[in-house]
């Protein structure tokens, strides 16, 4: 599990909330509940926290899928 050091979570912030985050596990957890009385968690991947509001990294995920099927050829000047 990749911990996050104190140094950057002392600076890093709820991109919903504003509030300071905190890891559990392989997550990282606002300390206040958003709009909707729950606590946003941010996955972390190969060490890096990945704070995109829940429907942003939907989005985001699905662009990134989108470019990886394309053609490559497809882009290419001729």
């Amino acid at each position: 599990m990749p911990k996050i050091s104190s140094e950057l979570l002392s600076v890093l912030r709820c991109p919903v909330t504003g509030s300071p985050l905190v890891q559990e596990g392989e997550e990282l957890v606002a300390t206040a509940a958003g709009a909707d009385g729950v606590k946003p968690r941010y996955a972390i991947e190969d060490g890096i926290p990945l704070l995109l509001p829940p429907e942003l990294l939907a989005a985001a995920t699905a662009a990134g899928s989108d470019q990886h099927d394309s053609d490559p050829a497809e882009g290419a000047v001729r």
